[in-house]
């Protein structure tokens, strides 16, 4: 792939040689993420970081990932408070926002929305998640983060056993991830959801033509040799209205007793976050936090190496950086490591 000037709209974007170069490259991140180094790389480049939906995570961290290399960010939050309130056209919107941008990180609640204005755009886009289609940025640092998981304990992708768990329907950021670990080899998959939130079959059809066990249930037994878990929130704002989400809210939680009970002792933890933390839903459980195999947190920290990997490479400055390198002047202790 040649990632500069390219949009990032799908995971199918990719190959594993392009997944490689990605990681490869978020691996250099390390020492600028970790505030260890600076690089100034991209000073004077601006980021458009527009999220007519609600995100924290995501939005901040397009945003951390554009500032540690040294660009500016200029965001809009809310369709509210954007033109497209107006009857303003994606294509319209695009054109004119692209004119004060160098890259554009873009979430809508619309499924096809970002492609949709990619087309009108004239600076790269980058998919920060539309409707409950894809989520590719998530799906990398997902990927990125399995990867460095199972490394620790002393596997590999190629082999493993994944379970995901919840709101697989409408959850875009399983729809991405099991797309890229399709590409992979010998994968055992086990999806656990009420049958209303099942996978949908477009997903399941890209997994069984890549050859990978697939097991659907809507019981959390069996699936006690998972090396991965990977938890999911019901997507509220995907629903009708909030009743119907509540008919599955708290259907599959996970907590200390629970994995002890159905999960190897070195089995990952992962979720997208937010996780759901309230008594009515609670999918995944603080009693979790001190355990060494939850991972969400360094699930989100790897968020922002993936999005700093994608913006040097659409921008084509991946050659470029230990070049503007200069050092940090000010106190900082990042404790997170593997």
């Amino acid at each position: 792939m040649n990632f500069t000037g390219s949009n990032i709209l799908s995971v199918e974007q990719f190959d594993i040689d392009s997944i490689q170069t990605i990681f490869a490259i978020a691996d250099r991140m390390q020492p600028y993420a970790r505030r260890q180094k600076r690089t100034k790389v991209l000073d004077g480049a601006i980021l458009g970081n527009l999220f007519f939906e609600p995100s924290t995570r995501t939005r901040v961290s397009f945003g951390t990932a554009f500032n540690l290399l040294g660009g500016e960010v200029r965001e809009t939050t809310g369709m509210e408070s954007s033109a497209l309130a107006k009857g303003e056209s994606l294509y319209d919107t695009a054109r004119v926002l692209s004119s004060y941008s160098d890259v554009i990180a873009m979430r809508h609640p619309k499924s096809g929305s970002v492609a949709e204005f990619a087309e009108g755009s004239r600076v790269p886009v980058i998919n920060g998640g539309d409707g409950a289609n894809e989520h590719p940025t998530q799906a990398l640092l997902d990927l990125y983060t399995i990867k460095k998981e199972l490394a620790y304990h002393g596997h590999d992708v190629d082999g493993m056993h994944i379970c995901m768990i919840g709101d697989l329907k409408f959850g875009r950021t399983v729809h991405s991830l099991s797309r890229l670990l399709a590409m992979y080899k010998d994968i055992r998959f086990t999806l656990i959801s009420p049958r209303e939130l099942a996978m949908p079959d477009s997903v399941l059809e890209v997994l069984d033509k890549a050859g990978h066990r697939v097991t659907i249930t809507d019981q959390v037994s069996g699936s006690s040799d998972a090396d991965i878990v990977y938890q999911t929130r019901i997507q509220q704002e995907r629903f009708t209205t909030p009743q119907e989400a509540d008919m599955y809210r708290g259907k599959f939680r996970l907590n200390s007793e629970i994995y002890t009970k159905h999960y190897k002792p070195n089995t990952v933890i992962m979720h997208p976050l937010p996780r759901d933390s309230r008594a009515e839903a609670n999918e995944l459980d603080n009693d979790l936090n001190q355990n060494p195999n939850l991972a969400i947190f360094r699930q989100a920290d790897n968020g922002v190496l993936i999005r700093m990997a994608l913006f040097a490479l659409t921008l084509g400055v991946a050659d470029q950086i230990e070049k503007y390198e200069c050092d940090v002047n000010w106190y900082s202790e990042k404790r997170t490591s593997y």
